[in-house]
């Protein structure tokens, strides 16, 4: 329980920024205007699932999409992985997509259809972690949580001027947003925080004056608000390398079915072997067959890598089975839900003829 002392520090930032936020606040699809009664949980929990590293203007379309086609627990619970994977297709780290079929699965045969409301309950679901059950704990039952995403984490970094580098102050930053909190509003405050962070309070040319707690603001007050959250110095991201196989037949490609766990697990894509220090050329191709390594490359940088694929191409004159395998008309190649590295490969081979 918050003590006399941060409470007032809580009402020194929670007043002019939930003022600030009555007026400010971004319209959003899955947002309840300020002072609102709360939104539906279930479109708080997607929209905080989907937002995790991507931004707003990104996710907005999914969101839309996902709500006409599955606008509930139980409609989205029912829906074939496949299915999921496909409408998931282009918004990326796709482990999200994984969870979040399991957690809706969860939630409509262990809860009844609905969220349970608090923080340590939810934190049971997949994908649900510190931050998420925090978020829909306060956006969606209005309960008081601590909701520290990247934008919150800056802003709290610039308002104390945290000089321990990230990642390592996380724990201190956590316990300062902890101390600004207010108990009630607490997701309007949230969402307040992650709109300052996302509008004013910007990694780069932050808009001091126009701040409602620029006044409180450690950082600005010594004059150097962009230097803050001080970040360590990142390790180089290594390169891996791999080759997309191109089986073309009567008009169609071979796809194949990535294997359920591990990085794109579950989608669709182009045959490809391990992804590895070096070049692997023609080495992991899929089956015997006249193949061309065209003059074209794919670069996809993925979180802790880079990948780089050689593309090789060829025409099958007669059927091959595939384990996993199914052949899609390229003409219709849109409709695979085929994961963005991929896409890039369709658009490398179109270029390359």
């Amino acid at each position: 329980m918050p003590d006399n002392a941060s409470r007032d520090i809580a009402k020194q930032v929670s007043g002019p920024l939930l003022e600030w936020y009555d007026a400010n606040a971004r319209v959003l699809p899955w947002r309840a205007p300020p002072g609102s009664p709360v939104p539906d949980p279930y479109r708080v929990w997607l929209s905080e699932v989907m937002l995790q590293q991507t931004q707003v203007a990104s996710v907005i379309p999914y969101f839309e999409k996902f709500t006409a086609r599955w606008p509930d627990f139980a409609s989205l619970a029912a829906v074939e992985d496949v299915d999921l994977m496909s409408a998931w297709a282009g918004l990326g780290y796709y482990a999200r997509a994984r969870n979040l079929l399991a957690a809706a699965r969860a939630v409509a045969r262990e809860h009844g259809g609905e969220l349970p409301r608090s923080e340590a309950e939810l934190r049971k679901l997949p994908g649900f972690g510190a931050y998420t059950a925090a978020a829909v704990a306060a956006i969606a039952f209005g309960q008081r949580a601590v909701v520290v995403d990247g934008n919150v984490e800056r802003v709290v970094a610039r308002l104390f001027a945290v000089s321990d580098p990230l990642p390592g102050a996380k724990p201190r930053i956590r316990n300062l947003a902890d101390s600004i909190t207010p108990d009630v509003r607490a997701g309007d405050f949230a969402q307040a925080m992650m709109d300052l962070g996302a509008t004013l309070c910007t990694p780069r040319s932050p808009k001091c004056l126009l701040c409602p707690l620029a006044s409180r603001c450690d950082a600005r007050a010594a004059g150097t608000p962009e230097a803050f959250p001080v970040r360590a110095r990142k390790k180089a991201r290594p390169t891996r390398y791999g080759t997309f196989f191109w089986a073309e037949r009567g008009g169609k490609v071979l796809l194949v079915r990535r294997p359920a766990r591990g990085l794109l697990g579950g989608m669709r894509a182009f045959p490809t072997g391990v992804w590895a220090e070096s070049p692997p050329a023609l080495a992991d191709a899929p089956f015997a067959a006249e193949w061309t390594l065209r003059n074209a490359a794919v670069r996809h940088v993925f979180t802790h890598f880079e990948l780089v694929a050689a593309l090789a191409t060829a025409t099958i004159g007669s059927h091959i089975g595939v384990a996993d395998g199914e052949w899609w008309p390229v003409a219709d190649l849109d409709s695979a839900g085929l994961p963005t590295v991929f896409a890039k490969a369709v658009q490398a081979i179109g270029r390359s003829e």
